[in-house]
């Protein structure tokens, strides 16, 4: 026998699996925000397309970390001719 679900409750499931997964996002971009983080400690100031490839991550989630770190205020990012170099602040 089906059951039968209204139209509020279907709104009010979807919205809950929609906040889920947006918590899920914020969550690996945060983590992949720690990653950046450490990688450049470990490594000094790195071009960006080597810290795209040196950190292993999808180019999209790397780039949205290190909007999360640039809007934390914990990183640089310099041109240098055609290159951006990004760099952690100095505490």
């Amino acid at each position: 026998m089906a059951t039968v679900t209204s139209a509020a409750s279907r709104d009010e499931i979807a919205d809950e699996i929609a906040d889920q997964i947006a918590n899920q996002i914020i969550v690996q971009i945060g983590e992949e925000a720690g990653s950046i983080w450490h990688l450049l400690y470990e490594a000094g100031p790195l071009p960006m397309t080597k810290l795209i490839k040196d950190s292993g991550a999808p180019r999209d989630l790397v780039m949205q970390a290190i909007g999360w770190l640039a809007r934390e205020g914990k990183l640089i990012i310099e041109e240098e001719g055609r290159k951006k170099v990004v760099s952690l602040v100095e505490p």
